[in-house]
């Protein structure tokens, strides 16, 4: 029986994130188990590593700037002389329709976070980014129905933010791991948690092994459930793998001009460029469209619905008014791990002595993971290192209350 100082469970961007933080700070052993056969084949793959900075709650902002500010200095963060990933910085573009005040707010706000923004009118808007309406009603989803276009909103850009290839920031993660002697294992279940007087002592594994490990963090995004279930733990948030659909669709010529990272809040879509702007991915921002719970993570629909797709295409077509209505629509899915109690993770040990979480980011996960794995290691060894966040664990501890938030959407 191999013995371990840490356990992780889920190689994903969190389970390689909180990896990543231990290994670069201390000479623990430790070992990252993966029921895939390779690198982001639960969540991470699916993502659109979105990397914004403006949330509702002061803490999860900072956790975002945290977060950002690995992805944006990978080479060093990671250590790595040729890194897969590359921060793109697109910008972050919030449409908030015809509320003008917003905007002027959440600009202030960034300010005192030292985050970089710029307020925008119709005419900046049209000179900066040519593609772009500057409507602020809702499209007729319903119908289909045109309406006469009206502007007159201010709209907020995030000069510094962007997004991440997620597949290649997980890839990337595995080989820093490697490079300080964790043990990586794909195609690895675990199948059984050793609990003796209340506290975690090793684990089971489905090829008939086991391990000896003090401390196991539950990483396990959507099968975050089993992992719960085989330690014996109960616990009150409702933790539900979701399916989430994303459509793509290569980039005509007709669309001019830089597209940056966008939130069309009012129609409730997000997109963004990829393959070197060459096409457009985009998703929904809706609560109604993060509540299709899956029963089996490891066997859900992988094909987005018809009637998604259109009605997120109508929105689209509002928005960048320029898109043709040709070439073809392409669509997947993927799993959040949604937090129906309020969207917000749960992050730190448990009652059970050595069994730790990293659970239920609700699609805010991509863009937090460095910060979270600084903040699991920094409670976990207590030294600190640059791109550390400052951010107490004990704000997404797993007995707090919820959170309150006025909306419970990707968006919170």
């Amino acid at each position: 029986m191999k013995q371990y100082d840490v356990t992780i469970v889920g190689g994903g961007i969190i389970g390689l994130s909180i990896a990543w933080q231990l290994a670069r700070r201390t000479n623990m052993s430790i070992a990252l188990l993966d029921k895939g056969a390779g690198v982001g084949e639960g969540s991470t793959c699916a993502s659109s590593a979105v990397c914004r900075y403006r949330y509702t709650k002061e803490m999860m902002l900072n956790l975002a700037r945290d977060g950002i500010s690995a992805y944006r200095d990978w080479k060093a963060f990671t250590g790595l002389p040729r890194p897969r990933a590359e921060f793109q910085q697109t910008g972050v573009l919030w449409m908030p329709g015809s509320d003008r005040e917003w905007a002027l707010r959440e600009h202030e706000r960034m300010r005192v976070h030292n985050i970089a923004t710029e307020v925008l009118d119709d005419q900046q808007l049209g000179d900066r980014f040519p593609a772009f309406s500057q409507c602020t009603r809702v499209p007729d989803v319903a119908t289909g129905e045109a309406h006469e276009c009206r502007g007159g909103g201010l709209q907020l850009l995030e000069l510094e933010g962007g997004y991440m290839d997620p597949v290649h920031a997980a890839e990337d993660l595995r080989e820093a791991c490697l490079s300080r002697g964790v043990d990586v294992r794909f195609s690895t279940r675990l199948t059984g948690v050793d609990v003796e007087g209340g506290r975690v002592v090793g684990v089971k594994l489905d090829d008939g092994g086991s391990l000896s490990t003090p401390l196991l963090i539950n990483a396990a995004g959507p099968w975050c459930a089993e992992i719960f279930a085989a330690v014996g733990l109960q616990h009150p948030w409702d933790l539900v793998p979701t399916r989430i659909q994303i459509l793509y669709l290569d980039r005509p010529e007709e669309l001019q001009g830089h597209i940056p990272t966008s939130v069309d809040m009012e129609s409730g879509i997000y997109f963004r460029t990829q393959n070197r702007g060459q096409q457009l991915v985009v998703g929904s921002t809706l609560e109604e469209d993060e509540r299709e719970g899956v029963d089996n993570p490891d066997s859900f629909n992988l094909l987005p619905d018809d009637e998604f797709l259109q009605r997120v295409l109508h929105r689209l077509h509002h928005r960048l008014p320029a898109l043709p209505y040709r070439g073809k629509l392409r669509g997947y899915c993927g799993l959040y791990t949604v937090n129906r109690n309020d969207v917000h993770p749960i992050v730190g040990p448990t009652a059970i002595e050595g069994f730790w979480v990293a659970n239920g980011f609700s699609g805010h996960g991509f863009k937090l993971a460095p910060a979270i794995g600084s903040m699991v290691a920094q409670a976990i060894v207590g030294d600190t290192l640059e791109f550390d966040t400052e951010v107490s664990i004990s704000n997404l501890a797993i007995d707090r209350s919820p959170i309150e938030i006025a909306t419970k959407s990707v968006l919170a």
